[in-house]
């Protein structure tokens, strides 16, 4: 079984957390995750005023590689409550596959990192689910199954029963333990959910 982890990452804090979810999703037997990321679209010029580091060498997809998976896990950080615009841009890009509904009844989880507590943790996923919903694709959320660790009320933690999340303040903080433990979780559950469909298709 074949699942996708795509994302957007400028500073590295979705990344990190898109890393922890490969670990979780590949922990299930028989699933094999991939870590992807859409294009960027800012030129270098802006990248470096805004002090983003340079990418990683994750692969680049495309929107016909999205046809190849059997389920998603899609992450972004925030910008004024909503995905960041360059993962829109690539959904935008993915009219070929909506005309022929080739991503329907897949499943697809979403995770997210913004900038403070208030920042979208929970509007960015509701915005995001948009896209699911004319793909036809199944929305997974993690729901409550993270357990104790949804309840954390001493240790500033990202993340809702939506998906897995991160606070990144002004770019120094970094995704804490508690905070990887459920991007671990989230990738886990969903790898399992996504088998559990495959199986029964």
């Amino acid at each position: 079984m074949n699942g996708v982890l795509r994302y957007y990452s400028m500073y590295g804090h979705v990344e990190k957390l898109a890393e922890e979810i490969k670990k979780g999703a590949s922990s299930v037997e028989g699933v094999e995750a991939q870590l992807w990321q859409v294009p960027e679209t800012l030129p270098e010029e802006v990248l470096g005023k805004m002090s983003a580091p340079p990418k990683s060498d994750v692969p680049i997809i495309t929107p016909s590689e999205l046809a190849e998976a059997d389920g998603f896990v899609f992450g972004f950080p925030t910008r004024f409550g909503m995905m960041a615009a360059q993962f829109k841009a690539f959904l935008d890009a993915t009219g070929g596959l909506w005309k022929t509904q080739q991503l329907a009844g897949k499943p697809a989880g979403i995770f997210f990192s913004t900038g403070s507590q208030g920042g979208g943790q929970e509007t960015t996923a509701l915005t995001a689910i948009t896209q699911l919903v004319h793909h036809g694709m199944i929305f997974v959320p993690i729901g409550y199954t993270f357990g104790a660790g949804m309840f954390e009320m001493e240790k500033v933690k990202g993340g809702s029963p939506y998906g897995a999340g991160t606070f990144a303040g002004d770019g120094s903080r970094k995704p804490t333990e508690l905070e990887l433990e459920q991007a671990f979780h989230q990738g886990k559950y969903i790898a399992a959910i996504t088998k559990k469909l495959k199986g029964a298709a």
